[in-house]
């Protein structure tokens, strides 16, 4: 897996190189995709990133393939990024362009149709989760952002429509997870069942336990408190965040990202610097 160079061939349009689009994805797909973000990149030559645990799995569609590095743990082509409970450095360099994909594990579980334990920690091809198709040599040809972004949309519209759901269960202790602190405990009762069931069919289906979910989701929270209100003190961000103190903060995101948040600085991203490490 993974390659150089161009993945299909496509016809010339107008380029801006270095540009990125966020987009939001079509009203139907808001539970299953949180957004789009395209990339036109030029070779600034070798990059790292540390890539904080998400609250999404990231599936980029590499239209143009930038170099990656070979060997045990490499990113392939069109990568798959299940949900994490560590940092990931991922390194390239080159050309790069494409669609990055952030799903909701109900849409990753609708699309792939996999239990997302088999995506965890793990950056997998895509072509090795979905059947082969005609996808990418059209985003590939497409004339600009917006119709990539229109000819993705009916795509997933209509591969979801085909694709299994999460058990209710499991989306409602997704949802109430994702909303705020809740304990697990309490969650399981809620839902009817015991504390065990709960993490067994939670880790199957969603690929992490329920504590850990809670916590990769109030860093996320914490992470775009930080970037809407780079201003608050680090105790203030402790305090809305609901961390107990501004220690326990700093323990839990150097636990998740692999560095302190004073080391990355104010406002902080999902995307971090490598080398900040304890």
């Amino acid at each position: 897996m993974g390659g150089w160079g161009l993945v299909v061939p496509r016809r010339d349009i107008v380029r801006a190189p270095g540009e990125r689009v966020l987009r939001s994805p079509h009203p139907g797909l808001a539970a299953h995709v949180s957004s789009y973000v395209a990339h036109d990149l030029p070779d600034a030559g070798p990059t790292s990133w540390q890539i904080t645990p998400l609250s999404v799995l990231i599936w980029v569609i590499d239209l143009e393939v930038p170099r990656r590095p070979n060997g045990e743990g490499a990113i392939p082509e069109s990568p798959v990024l299940g949900l994490r409970d560590r940092p990931l450095l991922a390194e390239q360099g080159g050309v790069s362009r494409g669609i990055t994909v952030a799903l909701t594990p109900l849409g990753a579980y609708g699309l792939f149709g996999i239990p997302l334990r088999e995506l965890a920690n793990s950056a997998i091809a895509a072509a090795d989760l979905m059947p082969s198709g005609p996808l990418t040599e059209r985003l590939a040809e497409a004339a600009d952002w917006p119709e990539r972004f229109r000819l993705l949309d009916e795509y997933l519209i209509s591969r979801l429509a085909r694709g299994p759901e999460l058990a209710p269960a499991v989306r409602y202790a997704w949802d109430r997870l994702s909303a705020g602190p809740v304990r697990v405990d309490a969650l399981a009762d809620e839902i009817g069942w015991s504390r065990q069931h709960l993490n067994a069919r939670f880790r199957d289906r969603i690929g992490l336990n329920p504590s850990t979910v809670g916590r990769i989701a109030r860093l996320n929270r914490v992470l775009a408190l930080l970037n809407r209100a780079s201003s608050l003190s680090w105790a203030e961000v402790a305090h809305l965040g609901g961390y107990s103190d501004q220690a326990h903060l700093i323990r839990e995101f150097r636990a998740l990202t692999g560095c302190s948040p004073t080391e990355v600085g104010k406002p902080a991203g999902l995307f971090v610097p490598p080398g900040h490490g304890a």
